[in-house]
């Protein structure tokens, strides 16, 4: 072939990566914001009904269950997004390693509920836990097609499995919860959507699900997937430490407020990253040859997700007494002082989360796992002694300054590595930058002066 052939046939594959990488971000942001701005007014009638303490209760179960799920299939299926084959030679082997170890881990933390219910300060969440947990099954069910479908860039179907998942299950969430249920109310209503959505996810698979077991293949998924089961456990910690540390310090009313206020202050993670995260490791890994067009998409997303995160953060953080008020009712207000906090740390975790997986397609595995283990060792003892001294505002403050005072700088000097130089990165993001702080002050602002 032609130098001047390959260069064609390489702008062509090129030209089509991005167009599939286009198609399957903007279904998976419009899945996200159906998701959210669609059953917010449900979420809200769940807060109301609940109050903080039963809402304390199920995130007592929700951390154990996200716990579990950041490790549950081994972290094999990832391997399906990156193979550089044909996937179906390592599908069969990924479905049952994953099964399998999701039915192990279901029945520790079945064992184990009743334990992690009572160091959290909430004895009564252990029934909630195990129903809960249930999940972990279904994810691990899940697992293949779903990286299956994230590799063929097939969001559009995954945003029905998505959909289905989350109005049913708010749905029952709520007739439950207006029955007197309290927190069960949400465990039952969240396993319903994961069971009919799992369903959907087997029959979208763009291939038939299998199991099976090939032994030589089995060795290479776990070597690939176990550093970065333990890098997500790590991780897992590191997300959710905070709320361990206020549920065992304060109590379940008050994890009640700061949950509130994490899943608050988590809109933006979630509206914004998790669609960049559903394309960009494929993206990363078709361009994993070509180390240039690497580094340039790199900083094209950096600067895109920082033009839609920024200004929506700091909205968020100058608003958050009369938003809470206004949306939850002022039973809800005393979440105020740790929200103000949270959406900084969370434009931060949008960052963090693309390096993340920029550094899994470069199999640079134990950088992540490096920095995730300082991060933790740095935020364990903050955390405690910011809870201490001012109660959840303490709890975030502590957990924002870790992660821009001692994360932000490991990350900064591993990208340089790499070859993207802090300047090139500040580039892409001071002007979104500019107009978050714009944007924060006129909403801190007319929060005073508006009653």
């Amino acid at each position: 072939m032609s130098g001047r052939h390959r260069k064609r046939r390489s702008r062509a594959d090129k030209s089509s990566l991005a167009g599939l990488a286009s198609r399957a971000l903007g279904f998976s942001f419009a899945n996200n914001m159906i998701a959210r701005l669609g059953t917010l007014p449900l979420g809200v009638v769940l807060a109301r009904l609940l109050g903080p303490h039963s809402f304390g209760t199920f995130a007592v179960a929700l951390v154990a269950l996200l716990a579990v799920l950041s490790f549950n299939d081994l972290s094999v299926s990832l391997a399906i997004v990156r193979w550089e084959g044909d996937p179906a030679e390592i599908a069969p082997t990924v479905a049952t390693l994953s099964v399998a170890a999701s039915l192990i881990i279901y029945g520790a933390c079945y064992l184990g509920a009743p334990v992690f219910a009572a160091g959290m300060g909430s004895p009564a969440a252990t029934g909630v836990i195990r129903v809960l947990a249930l999940n972990v099954i279904v994810d691990g069910l899940v697992a293949t097609p779903a990286a299956l479908m994230q590799r063929e860039f097939r969001q559009d179907r995954k945003m029905i499995a998505d959909q289905v998942n989350n109005w049913l299950g708010v749905a029952v969430s709520v007739a439950l919860a207006l029955q007197g249920f309290g927190a069960m109310s949400l465990a039952v209503g969240r396993m319903s959507g994961a069971v009919v959505s799992a369903v959907l996810f087997l029959v979208f698979s763009p291939q038939p699900v299998r199991f099976g077991f090939d032994r030589a293949k089995a060795r290479s998924l776990l070597r690939f997937g176990l550093p970065l089961a333990g890098s997500s456990i790590v991780v897992f910690a590191v997300v959710n430490v905070d709320q361990l540390v206020v549920g065992h310090l304060l109590g379940a009313t008050a994890l009640g407020f700061y949950a509130l206020a994490v899943n608050l202050a988590g809109w933006p993670l979630t509206t914004f990253s998790l669609p960049a995260r559903s394309v960009a490791p494929a993206v990363f890994s078709r361009l994993q040859h070509d180390r240039a067009a690497m580094r340039s998409g790199f900083l094209s997303a950096a600067g895109l997700l920082g033009a839609a995160t920024l200004p929506v953060c700091l909205l968020i953080s100058g608003s958050s007494v009369p938003l809470l008020a206004l949306v939850y009712g002022r039973q809800w207000v005393p979440a105020a002082p740790a929200l103000i906090w949270l959406v900084g740390l969370s434009a931060l975790r949008v960052m963090y989360e693309l390096i993340y997986d920029f550094f899994v397609v470069l199999a640079r595995s134990r950088v992540v796992l490096t920095v995730q283990l300082v991060w933790l060792v740095a935020l364990v003892p903050a955390l405690i002694a910011g809870t201490r001294a001012d109660g959840i505002a303490g709890a975030a403050m502590a957990g924002v300054a870790v992660a821009a005072c001692v994360v932000l700088p490991c990350y900064l000097s591993e990208l340089s590595k790499f070859g993207i130089r802090r300047r090139d990165l500040a580039a892409r993001l001071w002007p979104a930058l500019a107009a978050a702080v714009v944007v924060g002050t006129a909403a801190a602002v007319a929060a005073r002066l508006i009653p």
